[in-house]
């Protein structure tokens, strides 16, 4: 009970902080066995806004990307697929944590955050990470990813200006060391930013929370696009504790 009080107040105090990272009411539907490998599965298409058509680019793209995930592409080609999207490295060596970011996102100081990147002109589309100690020495100890992924929407729900939350798709996958991460992706509607595509991911190395949010519009009239789609997915899938 402890161990839990802890996690949650972490995940609290994380979403709190960051009034742009929000969502309401909880729509959990999805229950996944855990697994070593990334299991991402997606209640519905319809919410992911494709573009009448894609590139020739886009669509090379996409193919790589979905290789990737499922061990099918070679780490050159993943490491090319990162070059292409613009993406680059990022290291904390003091917390312990690593990420990829878009290399035209500016790395900003804000209260509360370890660190934090706002994408050109548009604040609201963030990446940022908090670390935080607990008492706990894995995720496991906590609970399940559904378990985590509703104590996520429950912070995100006792915000007054959200106005509406769904769960998209729960993850698990292995990093550095065999390290269990948890993976999640919302949406939310909220009165301070409109609606929004929230992914986030969460593991505990050395009685250390480790939390990744990225924020994005995702609005009705100019929703997010499957190209940066595809860049904030990468970010999400590189958050790792560093080697």
């Amino acid at each position: 009970m402890a161990l839990r009080s802890s996690f949650t107040f972490s995940l609290s105090t994380f979403f709190h902080q960051h009034s742009q990272y929000a969502s309401s009411r909880i729509f959990v539907s999805i229950l996944f066995p855990k697994s070593t490998s990334l299991t991402c599965i997606h209640e519905s298409r319809k919410d992911m806004h494709l573009a009448p058509s894609l590139s020739k680019r886009n669509l090379n793209l996409t193919l790589l990307l979905t290789m990737f995930l499922w061990g099918q592409a070679p780490m050159g080609d993943a490491l090319s697929l990162a070059q292409e999207l613009e993406l680059q490295r990022y290291i904390d060596s003091e917390e312990g944590f690593t990420l990829l970011t878009p290399s035209s996102w500016a790395k900003v100081e804000k209260a509360g955050a370890t660190v934090l990147f706002e994408e050109k002109n548009m604040g609201s589309n963030n990446i940022g990470v908090v670390v935080s100690p607990v008492r706990l020495k894995t995720l496991e100890e906590f609970g399940t990813p559904q378990f985590v992924a509703d104590k996520l929407l429950q912070a995100e729900r006792r915000k007054e200006s959200t106005k509406e939350a769904e769960l998209i798709t729960v993850a698990e996958r292995s990093g550095e060391g065999g390290l269990q991460i948890y993976e999640f992706e919302y949406k939310i509607d909220s009165s301070r930013g409109g609606m929004k595509r929230i992914f986030s991911a969460a593991f505990v190395a050395s009685k250390k929370l480790y939390l990744l949010n990225i924020a994005h519009s995702d609005k009705p009239e100019s929703p997010l696009d499957p190209h940066k789609r595809m860049i904030l997915e990468q970010v999400l899938h590189s958050f790792d504790a560093a080697a």
